[in-house]
């Protein structure tokens, strides 16, 4: 009988340590994959790579394409109906692009970070940080840059200092949009992806 208990103790163990990590990823277009299949997407290429590494994962991809940080920030409770482990952020490059005022950008940022921790105050924080081209002015496009190493500094995140690194500007690994990632954008957003996610699972 003791033998039989200790069986099943090591045995329900063994199917705890097995339970998948939930990665949810939260961001606009470049998250979603915009004008590619959803397995062509980085978060899909992610939980295939760090599966193959024998990280038992479960991805979710909630990005949407025009997405801004207000929208997000309306749209995180709906999403946070699953506990999760892991939660990136890649969301503002639309608050950029348009202009909007940096300080209501940061806000909305924190605000979404804020309802995360409250719903799930064990998972670990990723941010995405991004870049608005230079045409928005030197000043608004160094503060912009600012935003995410201070959120990430003040909520104890671990820090991708730029998401398209190796892949925005060069038109062999974007559409012709000049935006947006390709196939291969995509992988390699994924390759660099997946060694922060190595050392966080």
């Amino acid at each position: 009988m003791v033998v039989k208990s200790i069986l099943f103790i090591v045995a329900l163990f063994a199917f705890q340590t097995d339970k998948p990590t939930s990665l949810l990823f939260f961001g606009d277009s470049l998250t979603a994959g915009y004008g590619l299949s959803p397995e062509e997407a980085f978060p899909a290429l992610i939980e295939k790579e760090l599966n193959k590494k024998k990280r038992v994962v479960s991805v979710t991809n909630a990005g949407l394409s025009g997405e801004t940080s207000a929208g997000g920030l309306a749209r995180i409770d709906w999403v946070l109906r699953q506990p999760i482990d892991i939660f990136i952020l890649e969301l503002g490059a639309n608050d950029g692009l348009r202009g909007l005022p940096l300080d209501q950008t940061r806000k909305n940022l924190q605000g979404i970070l804020d309802k995360v921790k409250n719903k799930n105050p064990k998972a670990k924080l990723v941010i995405a940080g991004m870049m608005v081209p230079p045409n928005m002015g030197p000043q608004y496009s160094k503060e912009f840059s600012k935003i995410y190493p201070d959120l990430a500094k003040q909520n104890k995140a671990t820090l991708i200092p730029f998401l398209l690194d190796g892949v925005g500007g060069n038109e062999k690994l974007n559409q012709a949009d000049g935006i947006h990632p390709n196939v291969e954008g995509h992988r390699i957003i994924a390759r660099n992806l997946s060694a922060v996610f190595l050392k966080l699972i």
